[in-house]
């Protein structure tokens, strides 16, 4: 009988306006967000836009601790030339199986990776080169630090993928809170799945 082993790695190809976040306990966060603030910066003048460098800064810092916060094994935030904030999110992680959940299957990735918030999550299957998948589109309330602002509505786009001849399983998930956006994000979300790939 052939033995299912663990994944050691993951890989993911996005397109160049996607700039990868630092998610190591040792990475230089500070340091990364300066460097890069200058580098969306340069970008987005040589495309005839002007941005503001100290919010891009501050935004690129705050969205790599927030990522960090998750432990993903690669997270990716979204800065298309002239945007000084991230426009979407993207989040690989990686599930093991355990004492609590000895086998991980689809249904269980559906349920327990979905939620009604806003009414019932759109799930339906997908066959990824990778492996079979789950696939979850819903909405949340994103919280606000403060009271006096209502929450935001947060889009996300969940992969939930067991890769061929592994136990664990590969979550993709993909977030975003600008209205207006749902169709080209769930197209992109999409196409980036397609290129996910695992080390066995």
């Amino acid at each position: 009988m052939a033995m299912a082993t663990d994944i050691s790695g993951c890989g993911i190809v996005l397109p160049a306006d996607w700039v990868s976040l630092p998610v190591e306990p040792s990475d230089d966060v500070r340091g990364w967000s300066k460097t890069t603030a200058v580098e969306l910066r340069d970008r987005s003048s040589a495309a005839g836009y002007d941005i503001d460098k100290a919010s891009l800064r501050k935004d690129l810092r705050s969205r790599a601790e927030d990522s960090r916060s998750r432990e993903p094994v690669h997270a990716f935030a979204l800065y298309p030339d002239g945007f000084d904030f991230a426009l979407a999110i993207l989040e690989v992680s990686l599930i093991y199986p355990d004492d609590t959940v000895p086998e991980i299957t689809l249904d269980w990735l559906a349920e327990t990776f979905s939620a009604d918030d806003f009414g019932p999550p759109e799930i339906s299957r997908a066959d990824l080169p990778i492996g079979p998948a789950v696939r979850i589109r819903q909405n949340f309330a994103s919280g606000t630090r403060s009271r006096r602002r209502p929450g935001i509505l947060m889009e996300t786009l969940t992969y939930g993928v067991l890769p061929t001849g592994a136990e664990s399983a590969l979550m993709m998930l993909m977030s975003w809170t600008l209205p207006g956006l749902s169709e080209e994000m769930e197209t992109a979300a999409d196409s980036i799945a397609e290129t996910l790939t695992v080390d066995i």
